[in-house]
């Protein structure tokens, strides 16, 4: 039985297309960034916090996805807007510029010795064309940004901004299909 520790409905639609069963737990954690992590320890630590949250609550033989996504520009961590002044931010920081994001993995389950985790990172570098201070507020004003790491939804309006990028297009919406699937198949090799 496969958990995914997520409330998000793009991870969720994104497991459904890929023919996926499972079902949903979502994990209450503080994703609040610590004194000098680093983003890639970042979505490490996040995935496997809300994987074993999920986990502790899971009933006997599941397997437990957690995965948190963020946009790195210039080594800082972009998460979700908290507001849309910080969304008109985030955007201006884009604009014209190539950033990553990365998203933390983890596989989570109950082994003989305890909980037993596989913690990977998809990284995807991402090219945003210049938004003008005009599109920058109508993109805001339609509230997509707001709940999307770097405030922008690459599925979404802001596709038009994203002229090419380099890595997986799944990792920006957040979460790496093909990566998961290689995971999973280990998982289930490693619970064998």
């Amino acid at each position: 039985m496969l958990i995914l520790a997520s409330q998000s409905p793009r991870r969720s639609e994104l497991l459904r297309n890929a023919g996926m069963d499972f079902t949903v737990a979502p994990a209450d954690v503080d994703e609040s960034l610590l004194p000098t992590e680093e983003p890639l320890a970042y979505v490490q630590r996040l995935a496997r916090e809300k994987a074993l949250a999920a986990l502790a609550k899971a009933p006997a033989g599941a397997l437990v996805l957690g995965a948190d996504t963020t946009v790195v520009l210039d080594g800082e961590s972009l998460g979700k807007p908290i507001d849309e002044a910080d969304a008109r931010r985030m955007l201006q920081l884009l604009s014209g510029r190539s950033h990553r994001v990365m998203t933390g993995v983890c596989l989570a389950w109950q082994g003989a010795q305890g909980p037993q985790t596989l913690v990977e990172v998809e990284v995807t570098e991402v090219e945003f064309a210049a938004m003008s201070d005009r599109e920058i507020a109508d993109y805001v004003s339609t509230g997509e940004p707001m709940d999307k790491a770097g405030a922008y939804g690459i599925q979404g309006r802001a596709s038009r901004w994203i002229p090419r990028l380099r890595g997986c297009y799944f990792n920006v919406v957040g979460l790496p299909v093909a990566r998961v699937c290689s995971m999973l198949e280990r998982a289930k090799e490693a619970t064998r």
